[in-house]
C-alpha cells in the first residue's frame, strides 16, 4: 500500500526547494542533501496550501522558486534576481519565520492524497526502473570490454608464445651451425697441416 505523503521544504544554494515524499530521508535524498536539513532546522514540514497543492500536484519531482521569494514553485525556476542587494529582502525575511502563512483550513482530500500517494510511488518505481536499466547497460558495456581485453591479450599470449618458440628454433639452428662450423674449422686445421707437411717433404 502507497504511504501517505507530507509536503516538505528547504533552501539549497539559489532556490527554495519543495516536494511530496512519504518521509524526511526520502525528501532529503531527493535533494541531494548529506547532512539532516531538518535536524539542523534548514528544513520542515510545509503548511502553506500553494505549496502543498504545487507539490502533491508533481510527487515524488523537486519543485523549485528563487530563493527568498514567495513565488509558485515549479520543476523549471528562474535564478533570483536579488543576489547581489545588500541584505535580505523583505520577502526573504518573511520566509525565514517559522510559518509564512496559517495553515490551510481547506478540507483534506482523500482521493487526491490517495492519488498522490499512488503518483508518487510510481514515479519513485520509474526512477528505480531507469536507474537498474543504465546499470544493466553499464554492466553489459563493463563486460563487453571486458571480453575485448581477454580476447586481445589470449592474443597478444598465443603471440609470444609463437615467438619464443620460433626463436627457441632459430637459436637451436644457430647453435647447430657454431657447432658445425668449429668442427669444419678442426677438420681443416688437421688437414691443412697434414698437407703443409706432405708439401715441404716434397719441396725436399
Amino acid at each position: 500500500m502507497a504511504r501517505k505523503l507530507k509536503t516538505y521544504q528547504t533552501s539549497l544554494g539559489f532556490f527554495d526547494l519543495a516536494m511530496a515524499a512519504p518521509s524526511m530521508k526520502a525528501a532529503l535524498e531527493a535533494w541531494g542533501a548529506d547532512s539532516n536539513l531538518f535536524h539542523q532546522g534548514a528544513a520542515k514540514e510545509s503548511d502553506d496550501p500553494d505549496v502543498i497543492a504545487a507539490a502533491m500536484a508533481k510527487p515524488g519531482v523537486v519543485l523549485r522558486r528563487p530563493v527568498g521569494s514567495d513565488g509558485s514553485f515549479s520543476e523549471h525556476a528562474e535564478l533570483p534576481t536579488h543576489l547581489g542587494g545588500g541584505g535580505p529582502t523583505k520577502a526573504a525575511r518573511k520566509s525565514k519565520g517559522p510559518k509564512a502563512k496559517k495553515p490551510s483550513s481547506r478540507p483534506v482530500d482523500k482521493v487526491a492524497e490517495r492519488k498522490a500517494a499512488f503518483d508518487y510511488e510510481r514515479e519513485r518505481r520509474s526512477r528505480e526502473l531507469e536507474r537498474a536499466t543504465e546499470e544493466a547497460a553499464r554492466q553489459k558495456d563493463r563486460e563487453r570490454r571486458q571480453q575485448a581485453i581477454n580476447k586481445a591479450q589470449a592474443a597478444l599470449d598465443k603471440a609470444e608464445q609463437e615467438h619464443a618458440k620460433q626463436a627457441a628454433a632459430i637459436q637451436a639452428e644457430v647453435e647447430a651451425i657454431e657447432k658445425r662450423s668449429q668442427a669444419e674449422k678442426a677438420r681443416w686445421d688437421k688437414e691443412k697441416e697434414r698437407l703443409e707437411a706432405a708439401l715441404r717433404r716434397a719441396r725436399g
